[in-house]
């Protein structure tokens, strides 16, 4: 599967206001800048990721085909753990292809909101139906050819 990562802006500036619905986010300029769009590729979950002061990347909202979730506590991005190895975060949305580091960072981030039952609940929602297509993807990949 392919997943992305988009920046949604500034973590203090724009998390306060974050809900399911933002399309948009207040840049340092104190101008209103619009999401882009996701990419078409992008056939798994799609991250929301802020930048807080010092470089750190955080984890504020989580979406598959199904929900969209903003979290309650942001979650602190880890290179090569959360968004796999050789993956540079930009302006633009990144792809990602690891599986298994996108697990990772869904599991970590309904820890980091387990206080808040709604929103754990949803995304290990989302990580059910993660799992379920990671099977129908590796059972498809290991179906033998049909006879003709």
């Amino acid at each position: 599967m392919r997943h992305a990562l988009m920046y949604v802006g500034g973590f203090e500036r724009n998390f306060p206001n974050l809900s399911a619905s933002s399309t948009s986010f207040t840049g340092t300029d104190g101008k209103e800048h619009t999401y882009l769009p996701w990419p078409k590729s992008a056939d798994g979950l799609h991250v929301s990721y802020m930048e807080k002061h010092g470089k750190k990347f955080v984890v504020v909202r989580v979406a598959d085909a199904q929900s969209d979730v903003p979290l309650r506590n942001e979650m602190v991005m880890v290179p090569g753990e959360h968004f796999g190895f050789n993956t540079r975060l930009s302006a633009e949305p990144t792809l990602v292809e690891d599986d298994n580091a996108i697990l990772k960072l869904l599991e970590d981030a309904a820890k980091k909101n387990a206080d808040h039952k709604d929103v754990s609940d949803e995304l290990l929602n989302i990580r059910a139906r993660f799992k379920a297509k990671m099977a129908e993807q590796k059972a498809t990949r290991k179906a033998p050819p049909k006879p003709r």
